[in-house]
């Protein structure tokens, strides 16, 4: 699995609510697609509704918004695109297609 490989920090669910566009961006921006994600639970449910936020995550697989994505923080988010990439803090890695709990398919 590659995205284990490139994201030495956790990865962590997250929902797809929108996109952005910036004319003026760190050179390390530019071509880039800049997605609005939120945090959700293996049910795709928000995890803690009182401290709901929107996270600007760049992409790297293709996402849209309303799909489930994985997502890394940090300098494993960074080693996900090459040089220069000095202003990526969040980046998607994965497009989810299943979860599965238990033997339970909890979000198709």
């Amino acid at each position: 699995d590659w995205s284990s490989d490139v994201c030495s920090s956790d990865l962590q669910l997250a929902k797809v609510i929108g996109s952005l566009v910036s004319t003026q961006k760190s050179p390390s921006l530019i071509g880039k697609k800049l997605l609005l994600v939120q945090l959700v639970n293996a049910d795709g449910k928000h995890p803690d509704e009182d401290r709901l936020r929107e996270e600007v995550a760049v992409d790297s697989v293709g996402a849209g918004e309303g799909e489930t994505v994985l997502i890394c923080r940090g300098a494993s988010a960074r080693w996900v695109f090459g040089e220069p990439n000095e202003a990526i803090d969040l980046a998607v890695v994965a497009i989810v297609d299943t979860v599965t709990v238990n033997s339970t398919l909890v979000q198709p």
